[in-house]
């Protein structure tokens, strides 16, 4: 069986909807980020969150150091750099190029990378819906290097994801999995952490928003993602992923009062019937 492939029909309790379950809590990062103190650069707010998040995972993930030990090191290794890669990326990417440029680019690359060639008119029709979503108010800004950032984020994240498929297929428990990847990815972005600074962390804001991304978007996200790849493939998976601009949308307009143009909404239809139609399948 490919590594990619997953077992035929699997119930949506089993697949899709511990992804989209995922991907609501991914949706949530940006208006909690926005909470941070002035003083917290945006790359130690995802990292102090993933390095807290993948701690939790890696100490209550039963058999994850099994999985050190049995499976694939080149591998682990692989998966372990690359979730690290993509919040030292990505969030370097929005602080340059913005909310709406980085989102669509680091989102919109995994599935065209790895569900393009599977599902190319589903792939390429979420794709679309998802940028005109993000894109629609008119108000990006291009910037080179956010957008290279933007790109190695979104490639991160196809490869992590494709590197725990892979050790979900070979028999491995998707929790120990998730536990032995994202506990490298802590302990390699720690010292990142530490250089970038930690003092924000101590405050009330920065205390508060650090444990909602360790434990709500990295340690239980991450554990309904790990479930999802057990019956569901990594290129289904990482298209399904792109609802959580639109959970993000939503959000902003309920919670922080923003307003969404008609065509973002447009936007927001043609992708929530694209991703229906694959959660079918």
């Amino acid at each position: 069986m490919s590594t990619l492939d997953a077992p035929a029909r699997p119930g949506l309790i089993q697949g899709p909807l511990p992804i989209l379950a995922a991907c609501a809590l991914w949706g949530t990062t940006g208006t909690v980020s926005s909470f941070a103190p002035g003083s917290a650069p945006p790359s130690a707010v995802g990292a102090a969150g993933l390095v807290l998040g993948g701690l939790l995972l890696f100490l209550s993930a039963r058999g994850s150091r099994d999985v050190l030990r049995t499976a694939d090191r080149r591998l682990l290794l692989l998966g372990a750099v690359t979730a690290a890669g993509y919040a030292l990326a990505f969030y370097p990417a929005v602080a340059r190029t913005g909310v709406a440029v980085a989102t669509t680019v680091a989102l919109a690359t995994a599935p065209i990378v790895l569900g393009l060639r599977a599902r190319p008119f589903t792939t390429l029709t979420a794709v679309a819906g998802c940028a005109v979503l993000v894109l629609g108010g008119g108000e990006a800004h291009v910037d080179v290097v956010g957008v290279g950032l933007a790109l190695v984020a979104g490639l991160s994240y196809a490869a992590y994801s494709a590197v725990c498929a892979h050790l979900i297929a070979r028999g491995h428990p998707s929790r120990a999995v998730v536990g032995a990847v994202f506990g490298g990815a802590s302990a390699l972005t720690l010292p990142v952490l530490l250089v970038l600074g930690v003092g924000w962390v101590g405050t009330v804001q920065g205390a508060a928003v650090t444990a909602h991304l360790a434990v709500f978007t990295t340690f239980l996200a991450y554990l309904l993602f790990g479930l999802g790849l057990r019956h569901t493939s990594a290129a289904a998976a990482t298209t399904l992923t792109l609802a959580e601009p639109a959970v993000a949308a939503v959000l902003g307009v309920v919670v922080l009062g923003e307003r969404l143009p008609l065509v973002s909404w447009c936007g927001m239809g043609v992708l929530v019937l694209a991703l229906a139609v694959l959660a079918r399948r």
